[in-house]
């Protein structure tokens, strides 16, 4: 949208609440929740300031703002024969200013009838659009309904969990794919199981949430059986203060949510970083909150 007036006629026929975002980025940058007409123009000016100042590109769109939804997002995979298939979802519902903090799959609250068909829903348009290698769809989820918010034409950050309930390598099946292999398996080959949580381990105060770059004085990675750390970090490491600030990530394996959630509580007590703060003791606090441990709860 151009102008504010144009925008706001858009706004007005979708209906408040709307979200007004940055296009060409995303991770919360020029992202504002407008409720009424009367704050329009504001928050539109300063999302398109902030656009700009993050992805040099003032572009913005709107979408409807659901107010209590989760982040289900379907991972796909598709080759240059033609063959596209789905690994079920991620719940990344546990955000920070619209950053994920926990992934898990499944999610607790997508029965398989709905995997089912969400996923083959997805698969047959990717198809359709001759889509090939890793990408991941994402909606917004409430009260059984499904709303698109994008696409990812990549791996993600939290692909792990997929892994470990699938048993496929993603890495390796993108680089089957770009040599011409085609996909290792069909639909019908894919086997769901268990239950794998990640946790974003970021060089943050796990309180205030401030940067806390510095030193490596001390590295001890959990570890055991259904226990993985993908990081670089080892003692001796600056970590600097010019980037993202995940530093690592802790993924868990179990047979159900509630012997993942118990292995997670053990690699978290494990994990050692010395030298500056980590969201450890964070993720500590949440998987132990009684919404979490229920599987009820939304982004917000």
């Amino acid at each position: 949208f151009p102008t504010a007036d144009e925008a706001l006629v858009a706004a007005t026929k979708i209906g408040f609440p709307v979200l007004i975002k940055a296009a060409a980025g995303g991770g919360g940058k020029g992202m504002r929740l407008v409720a009424t007409a009367g704050e329009f123009t504001g928050a539109f000016d300063g999302a398109r300031r902030e656009a700009t100042a993050a992805f040099g590109d003032g572009t913005v769109y709107l979408e409807k703002a659901i107010q209590r939804p989760r982040h289900i997002e379907i991972q796909v995979f598709g080759d240059q024969h033609g063959n596209l298939v789905h690994l079920g979802e991620r719940d990344c519902s546990i955000q920070r200013r619209h950053q994920k903090v926990i992934e898990e799959a499944p999610s607790p609250v997508i029965s398989a009838e709905q995997r089912s068909e969400m996923g083959a829903l997805v698969a047959q348009a990717m198809a359709e659009m001759g889509y090939r290698g890793a990408g991941t769809i994402e909606f917004l989820y409430e009260d059984g309904k499904f709303y698109f918010i994008e696409m990812n034409t990549r791996l993600q950050v939290e692909h792990p969990v997929t892994e470990l309930i699938s048993d496929i390598d993603l890495v390796a099946e993108q680089i089957r794919v770009a040599q011409g292999d085609g996909l290792s398996v069909t639909q019908s080959q894919i086997d769901l199981h268990g239950h794998a949580i990640e946790c974003r381990i970021n060089a943050e105060d796990p309180q205030t949430f401030a940067p806390s770059p510095g030193l490596v004085k001390n590295y001890v990675a959990p570890g055991g059986m259904h226990v993985r750390v993908d990081s670089g970090l080892y003692a001796g490491y600056r970590v600097p203060p010019y980037y993202d600030s995940m530093i690592g990530k802790l993924i868990v394996y179990g047979t159900d949510r509630e012997s993942c959630i118990r292995r997670l509580k053990r690699a978290l007590e494990e994990f050692v970083v010395e030298g500056m703060k980590t969201t450890v003791p964070l993720h500590q606090r949440i998987i132990q909150d009684e919404a979490f441990l229920s599987g009820d709860y939304t982004i917000k």
